[in-house]
């Protein structure tokens, strides 16, 4: 992917120290954009923020997405014409833990993100990163399009659900009369390096190996779509580029794997142990 089009442009990564969020930073500053970080301290110890020293390359910012006014400040000193929107309650069993929060989170923080960008003329391009569980669970063996009822099971896919209807309501009565370019991206699960979060299978695994314990698999049959953290990053990217050039590539965005290449967690855990040995 020609990253040359993010040199120089001013970008807010939201969700900036967690797994997802510290490989897209480092992956800006790379292609020489000016890279703005606004998360909550990182979510595990170790995590990748510290490992790939992603603070030292950013305009890193402490900061709770739920606090507007804090929000607004940054949007105000920092001018960007970019936002890329990941910071989230992701875990879908803490979710079942403290759904407050979860729904406060992902909810109103999205929100105050939309509020931001609506105050703020600079920015030209803003994607939502939701994911995609968001969508009513019909049970069916194939894949749903960008065009089916959004209505997540689980505190955690609800209120991801919630905030893809904030931003669609924020489009339509507002963004659709602005000159910014409005998307959301749907990935499924997503696996690679520098990711320590709890409940994620391939973390789960790596951590029952080296314990020489057995790897409790939930949901053995089920069928999701993995993808490497790399790919769903690129299609960020290519998203936030192309409707910052043309509004017309503005939408909603399903990202993950062909249908071929969807596997069972089963297989994908005795793939694990198989590398492992």
């Amino acid at each position: 992917m020609d990253l040359s089009f993010y040199k120089g442009k001013k970008v807010l990564v939201t969700g900036h120290t967690g797994f997802k969020g510290s490989w897209l930073c480092r992956i800006l500053v790379k292609a020489g954009a000016q890279v703005t970080g606004y998360s909550l301290v990182p979510p595990t110890t170790p995590n990748l923020f510290s490992m790939a020293d992603v603070e030292n390359n950013i305009n890193s910012v402490i900061g709770d997405i739920r606090d507007l006014e804090h929000l607004k400040k940054v949007f105000e000193e920092t001018q960007p014409e970019i936002v890329l929107h990941l910071a989230a309650q992701p875990i879908v069993r803490d979710s079942y833990k403290d759904p407050v929060y979860t729904y406060e989170t992902n909810v109103m923080g999205t929100v105050n993100i939309c509020e931001c960008v609506r105050l703020n003329p600079c920015v030209k391009s803003f994607l939502n990163v939701t994911t995609d569980k968001v969508y009513h669970n019909n049970e069916w063996a194939w894949g749903y399009r960008e065009n089916e009822p959004l209505d997540g099971y689980d505190p955690y896919s609800n209120s991801k659900s919630c905030s893809e209807l904030v931003t669609h309501s924020y489009i339509n009565s507002f963004f659709n009369d602005m000159e910014v370019a409005v998307s959301t991206a749907r990935a499924g699960n997503v696996i690679g390096g520098g990711d320590f979060a709890n409940d994620r299978i391939v973390p789960d695994c790596v951590r029952a190996a080296v314990k020489k314990e057995d790897i409790i698999v939930r949901n053995p049959h089920s069928t999701r779509p993995y993808q490497h953290v790399l790919e769903p990053l690129a299609a960020y990217l290519m998203i936030a580029k192309e409707q910052y050039s043309d509004k017309k590539y503005a939408g909603f965005y399903n990202v993950g794997p062909d249908e071929s290449d969807c596997i069972t967690t089963g297989t994908l855990v005795n793939t694990f142990c198989n590398k492992w040995g």
